[in-house]
This record gives structure tokens, sequence and C-alpha cells, in this order.
């Protein structure tokens, strides 16, 4: 009876399913996958070159000679014969000073040495006939000497009257005017030496080993186009105590005078150079925290590669180790990159333009 009943709804079930749609495969549809964008990049092979090692600091131009003309005499100026910005030889006329009281007084001393000259003279003609003491002749001497220093004091005082360059160089400053009132020791005039210059700089004393005198060094200074070369003329015997730093002079050529002194250089000390050996730009070099590594491109795939630095010169860097000479390294777009991703090389406009 029971089984009577259940027959319509096993009949009802087994038609249901027949009218399903069929059940869903296990293996998913395959639909086109995306291809893998590349990378753009910019490469430069490794190189062989020459590289040095350098010192940063700063220098200060300095005239090695530099002199302050001052009056040795008082009077008026009467002539000025140079302006600031003059080249002077040492002994030229830079001014002078009314100097007529001072020939008066050089004509007076010379006349009263051409008196006691004469009456010496007629002394020791009759001295031999025992006419004169000898007593009255030594004093006459020694009243000849004095009165010749008078007239050489005379005639100093009128040479000092003309203003001369004590040294070859440049009028720095004119400190004076035609007409002023100069006393002994007024300043007149300051001459600097202008050429060669010194450029003076302070390294410190555990870089001391590096230096030795004809090393050459690079100067850079506002307004002048062009990189200034000096070498190195004398180090300091001692270590300034206070700042622990030995002072370096440098000679710096100054034949086109262009340069003035005063003048502040950034400088570049060259410690060593490394002749042969494989450079690449600085921006190519990825900053870790163990070190320092760089992206190799072999078959359009960009791989990373430790590398371990040298001497830093200017946008170019040695490679001691990890780089082979010639290899294929990205300069440009490496921030974006991981080991095994696709590149493209392009050219630097090109990669400008992309991003």
């Amino acid at each position: 009876m029971e089984l009577k009943r259940l027959a319509p709804w096993a009949c009802l079930l087994v038609l249901t399913a027949c009218g399903q749609p069929p059940a869903a495969q296990d293996t998913p549809q395959t639909e086109d996958e995306p291809a893998v964008a590349s990378i753009p990049v910019e490469t430069q092979p490794v190189m062989q070159d020459s590289v040095s090692e350098y010192y940063h600091t700063t220098a200060v131009l300095e005239a090695p000679e530099a002199a302050e003309v001052v009056s040795r005499v008082t009077g008026i100026i009467g002539a000025i014969e140079v302006e600031e910005g003059d080249q002077v030889k040492a002994g030229q006329r830079l001014a002078s000073i009314d100097a007529r009281r001072y020939q008066l007084n050089l004509a007076k001393a010379q006349a009263e040495l051409d008196v006691i000259e004469q009456e010496l003279h007629r002394l020791n003609a009759i001295a031999n006939k025992q006419l004169v003491s000898q007593e009255t002749l030594a004093k006459l001497k020694y009243r000849r000497e004095a009165a010749l220093a008078e007239r050489d004091l005379a005639q100093l005082q009128v040479h000092y009257s003309k203003i001369t360059a004590p040294i070859d160089g440049i009028i720095a400053k004119r400190l004076v005017k035609n007409g002023n009132m100069a006393t002994e020791y007024t300043p007149l005039f300051q001459v600097v030496q202008q050429h060669p210059l010194h450029g003076i700089l302070h390294l410190p004393e555990q870089e001391l080993s590096k230096v030795h005198p004809g090393q050459h060094a690079q100067l850079q200074l506002s307004g002048v186009d062009e990189t200034i070369q000096a070498k190195i003329l004398r180090i300091a015997p001692t270590v300034d105590p206070d700042t622990g730093t030995v002072k370096i002079t440098l000679l710096v050529d100054n034949s086109a005078h262009r340069l003035k002194a005063g003048m502040f250089s950034r400088t570049r000390l060259r410690f060593d150079t490394h002749d042969n050996t494989l450079v690449l730009p600085r921006i190519a070099v990825i900053r870790q925290d163990l070190g320092h590594s760089v992206f190799v491109i072999h078959d359009g795939k960009a791989s990373s590669r430790s590398v371990e630095l040298g001497y830093s010169d200017g946008d170019r860097v040695e490679i001691l180790s990890g780089l082979a000479l010639g290899e294929q390294v990205v300069v440009r777009g490496h921030h974006q990159l991981r080991d095994d991703a696709t590149v493209e090389v392009i050219e630097s406009l090109q990669l400008a333009a992309k991003r």
C-alpha cells in the first residue's frame, strides 16, 4: 500500500531531473589573458675609464703679496699718476708730494757741508807744518760727518716725496686725492699682486697623508664659466689645535687676470686616480640597507645585481666588483623594476615622454 502511494512522487522526481540543464563542467572556460606590459628603461654599457678620488672643500683666493703704500714725509699731494685697477711695476711713481721745502733743506745742508770740506782741506794742507793741532783737525772731521748725515737726510726726504710702488701688482685702492694733506704714515694706496694667486683651504688632519706639494686641484668660482686648475704649493708644518686642520696653499694661475683676490671658490682636491677601471653613471646605482645594486638587462629581462663601489668622480662611480665590461645596466627607469621584469630599452627622450 505504501509503495503505491510513493510511486507517483518518484516518477515526478525523475521527470524533473530529466528536464534540468547539464551540470557545469569542472574545467573553467578559457579566456584570452592580457599580455604583460614591458617597462621602458634606458641602459648604458659598463665602460672602462680613469676615476679619481677627490676631497671637496672651499677655498679663498688671496694675493701672495700685498702692500699698503704710506707717506714717509709730510706735505700736500701734488700729483696722482695712477688709478685703481692700473698695473704697476716696483719702483713706478704713483704720486708726488710738494717737495720744495725738502729741496731747500737739501740745498742748505749741501752748502754747510761744502764750507766744512773747504775748511778741512785747508787745514790738511798746513797740518804737516805743525800749525794746526790734531784736536782741532779731529773736531772738524766730526763736524764734516754730521754735515754729511744732514745732507743725506735732506736728500732722502726729497726722494720720499716721490711715492713709488714697493712691489709689482695692481692698484687695489686709492685712498687720497690730489691736493690732500699727507702726514707721515698716511695710507695712500693699496697694491696687490694678482698673478699668480694663492688659494687657501684647510684640510682635516686625518687626510694629511693623502696630499703632497704639486698635487692638482680644481676650482669653481661664481662668474667664471670654466674650471680653474691649481696645484698645492705648500703644506703648513703644524696642525691648528682649535680646528684640527692643516692650512694648504694652492698656486692658482691668473695669467688672464679674470680672478680677484678675495674670491670664494668650491674646490676639489684630487687625492688619487685609478686608471682603466670599470665605471658607471651614478644614477644607475640603487642604495640598499646592506650595500648597492644595479639592474642588468639580458634577453629583455631585468635582474638585480649587487655591486661594490670604489671612487666617486662627479656623476660617475667606480665598480670594483659585480659587473663585467660591456654589460648593459639600467640608468633610468630602474625604480619601477623587479627581478625578471620584462623591459623595453628606449632612448632617453622617449622615456621622458612616456613618463
